[in-house]
């Protein structure tokens, strides 16, 4: 039989107390905006970008906040937790409860940088093939996040690399549960509830055997989705942005486009996490919405054409 990985990684990266410290998906979040600060920097300085070099660090601070993070926030709220948010709008501000949306932190990014464009005067379409430019490294970031943390997981497999997603246990069967409760009190007392079980995944060889037999094996989605939409996605427009003359807005087109194919593609792979809507995970079923803006972005930057600095003649 194949011993396949049961995850053990803590969450945190440095921890001050019980569920305080600095956690790795937040590391990744500010390792994403220096990336993008980077990138879109050195796009500025090369004449691909109408963002002034001097004012990249204000744009990548604004895409943030209000694009990445208000954006991403709200996306999650609406498309996957909007019973809760109705009935109690304040868990918005519950930030360390987790929950953010990839979809609604790329439509924030849309909205802000229509509002960042008009009030710079500068043409909306070229701001967008710079941001997206940027963007599959936070995607990739936050996916290796995702992993960290354990959340987000694959469906059952048996590929020699599956992974034992101890979280698992949350959704598990009540008689499940009641046995892994049962058989981990005996190593130790303390385990009264199944929370307890998933933080201490790793510190026994005991603990680790019982949910070596209890634990389903899985993909490790956040993984594929890291490489298809980060790595795979970042190199297709790194090369189209900088080893092509493209007018403005078409590599907006493709981002939207490709992110959407290649997110439906790692979907296959991934355990759903809301209901299915006309055989599609929730993830699949949003994309086919940025294929349809992809093209939008693609038809108006043939209507009206405009090109980058280094592109203009």
């Amino acid at each position: 039989m194949v011993a396949y990985y049961v995850h053990d990684l803590n969450p945190f990266l440095i921890q001050f107390s019980e569920g305080f410290g600095l956690r790795w998906y937040g590391l990744a979040y500010v390792l994403a905006f220096a990336s993008a600060y980077g990138i879109c920097l050195h796009l500025a300085r090369r004449g691909y970008s109408d963002i002034p070099a001097k004012d990249v660090g204000d744009f990548i601070t604004g895409t943030a906040l209000f694009g990445v993070i208000l954006g991403g926030r709200l996306g999650y709220m609406f498309f996957y937790d909007w019973h809760n948010f109705v009935g109690d709008p304040l868990i918005f501000f519950k930030f360390w409860d987790g929950g953010m949306s990839s979809h609604g932190g790329i439509l924030g990014i849309v909205v802000f940088t229509l509002f960042y464009s008009r009030r710079k005067k500068i043409p909306w379409l070229n701001i967008g093939d710079s941001a997206v430019v940027a963007a599959p490294v936070g995607l990739f970031l936050g996916r290796c996040a995702n992993f960290i943390n354990g959340e987000l997981y694959g469906r059952a497999s048996s590929v020699p690399w599956a992974v034992q997603f101890p979280k698992e246990l949350y959704e598990a069967a009540p008689e499940t549960a009641r046995q892994v409760l049962m058989e981990t009190s005996q190593i130790n007392p303390a385990f009264t509830n199944i929370t307890l079980v998933i933080e201490n995944a790793g510190t026994s060889p005991e603990l680790h055997s019982i949910l070596a037999k209890s634990l389903t094996p899985r993909h490790p989605s956040q993984i594929y989705e890291a490489l298809l939409e980060g790595a795979v996605l970042f190199a297709i427009l790194w090369i189209l942005r900088t080893r092509f003359r493209l007018p403005d807005g078409i590599l907006t087109g493709v981002f939207f486009i490709a992110y959407a194919l290649l997110r439906i593609v790692g979907e296959v792979f991934r355990e759903p996490d809301a209901p299915l809507t006309l055989m599609l995970t929730r993830g699949q079923f949003l994309s086919l919405f940025l294929v349809l803006i992809g093209i939008a972005f693609l038809i108006a930057a043939k209507i009206l054409p405009t090109w980058a600095p280094n592109f203009r003649r």
